[in-house]
């Protein structure tokens, strides 16, 4: 079963390593801004501001990942990991739902990933802890 749940948090990095190169490739113009945030994006100010805002949360997500699965010798208490990982899966759920009605078909796409994440995450919630920190 730890083979199982290491492979799906290896998973889950790799997806969300993926989306901070997406987010990167904005912030460095060679993806428009334009198709991320539901088109809502004005200026490159705003551009700038969410992105960044963006690639922290995904750093965050990624570094709580790695704690989850034992990859990094500081850790939070598992109780924190837990609560941390739930905010998360509800923020996954939500963003599924809303890019399900998306205007675009790209932001429907993005539907399918937020899904993933969550399938992934919700998985990866399921595992019982197997050290006591």
């Amino acid at each position: 079963m730890n083979f199982i749940f290491n492979n799906t948090i290896k998973i889950f990095l790799g997806l969300v390593f993926t989306v901070i190169l997406f987010h990167i490739c904005i912030v460095f113009k060679i993806i428009p801004y334009n198709i991320a945030w539901g088109g809502r994006l004005q200026n490159d100010t705003e551009m700038f501001a969410f992105e960044t805002i963006s690639i922290l949360i995904n750093v965050f997500l990624s570094w709580i990942l790695l704690m989850k699965g034992d990859f990094v010798k500081f850790k939070f208490s598992n109780k924190t990991i837990k609560i941390i990982l739930w905010i998360f899966f509800v923020i996954f759920i939500l963003n599924t739902i809303g890019n399900s009605f998306a205007k675009t078909l790209l932001e429907k796409f993005f539907a399918i990933l937020t899904g993933l994440s969550a399938v992934l995450l919700f998985n990866i919630l399921r595992q019982k802890p197997t050290t006591n920190r």
